[in-house]
């Protein structure tokens, strides 16, 4: 391919102090944070899509810290002070989040969260319940309040089918994840933060004193770069022990008087639904067929979006007209720590990836913890 270039675009465009690959929650907070830190820092972000590629603009909105079913799991993995730890994390992440954006700018409603159990799911419902006051006893710790309670009562409330247990979590909200994306990238651009779309890179070349990042548009280089990629980043760092976790996602068009009100978890938290716009958007699945989910394939598949219509039908929407508007899917990435891979992988290479679905909750978090680890290498 000819230069097409001038002097000038070459000089301006393509030479950085830092690059950015991914213009997502964490990508855009690691930029945020540097500029914030060092001004006349000369930095980029270049995104391989013409909107943020991956989960940030595709998850569904929901601003939690972990259902008690997916606490006990967790808390399987690590032990008690470690899951503390990261339950502190994801609050501390949230207010980060909502005090660089702002509540009404992201659209943060707290109406509460709410975990599902169904009559065949009692033996799980028991144990939940039974662990209310040991998650309580933990979190309140960190947020001053007990956060779960029982609420039973909601079910007909909300007018889902089927439900036996409703386990309530007063401090989860919800956001508009569109929102929130297009706040970040106005808030990074102020700061003049360089932000180019439709440019993947396709090879990284690490010299003495640059990085060339090698992509269909020209050739960029950097003094120091920083892959924020998530599931994508095994393309470029293959190395990195990252799995993808494909999260299939529909909304229904507008329903009258739907009685759905806040944030809804099933099965382990492997479904979850919410309220906008008086819509349902219901996702997840990825558990009936975990080999075929860790793909960083966009779409759909008949067995999931099955099961998906089965819930919405039968126990979330019983007896009520509706239909459905549209079908998306978003890419996570999930590692074997619940906590991210933030790390310096090369002399001016760094990463902050493996968010395993809770993006919202800690990308803020981890974005700046990325970025503090290249700023203490200057």
């Amino acid at each position: 391919m000819p230069n097409t270039f001038s002097y000038w675009e070459k000089e301006s465009f393509f030479n950085f102090d830092v690059i950015i690959i991914g213009s997502g929650i964490v990508g855009l907070n690691a930029a945020i944070h540097l500029k914030n830190s060092l001004p006349s820092l000369k930095i980029a972000v270049l995104e391989r899509g013409f909107l943020p590629t991956g989960a940030s603009t595709k998850n569904a909105g929901f601003a939690c810290f972990g259902s008690i079913s997916e606490l006990i799991e967790q808390e399987e993995m690590a032990d008690t002070d470690r899951l503390a730890t990261l339950i502190e994390r994801r609050w501390k992440g949230l207010l980060k989040l909502r005090n660089l954006l702002g509540d009404k700018t992201i659209d943060y409603q707290c109406l509460g969260g709410y975990e599902l159990f169904k009559s065949e799911d009692d033996l799980l419902a028991t144990t939940c319940v039974s662990k209310i006051e040991h998650y309580n006893h933990i979190i309140n710790g960190i947020v001053g309040m007990d956060v779960f309670k029982r609420s039973d009562d909601k079910i007909s409330l909300f007018g889902l089918k089927g439900a036996s247990t409703l386990i309530e979590n007063q401090y989860e909200a919800q956001i508009d994840s569109g929102k929130m994306m297009f706040s970040l990238l106005q808030y990074a651009q102020q700061l003049g933060i360089t932000i180019l779309n439709n440019c993947p890179v396709d090879k990284i070349e690490e010299e003495t004193n640059f990085t060339r990042l090698l992509t269909i548009h020209g050739t960029f280089s950097c003094k120091n770069l920083v892959m924020t990629t998530n599931a994508f980043i095994k393309n470029l760092l293959p190395d990195i022990d990252i799995v993808p976790g494909r999260g299939q996602v529909l909304i229904t068009k507008p329903i009258k008087h739907l009685k759905i009100e806040g944030t809804f978890h099933y099965d382990k938290g492997y479904y979850y639904f919410r309220n906008i716009n008086n819509r349902i958007l219901l996702g997840g699945g990825r558990n009936i067929d975990f080999k075929a989910e860790e793909t960083t394939s966009f779409g759909q598949t008949d067995q999931i979006q099955a099961a998906l219509e089965s819930l919405l039908k039968n126990v979330i929407l019983p007896q009520v007209n509706y239909e459905i508007d549209y079908r998306w899917s978003g890419i996570m990435a999930f590692g074997k720590t619940l906590e991210p891979t933030i790390s310096q992988v090369r002399t001016s290479i760094f990463c902050a990836t493996g968010c395993n679905g809770m993006g919202i909750a800690i990308g803020a978090q981890t974005g700046e913890d990325v970025a503090n680890l290249l700023l203490n290498k200057l």
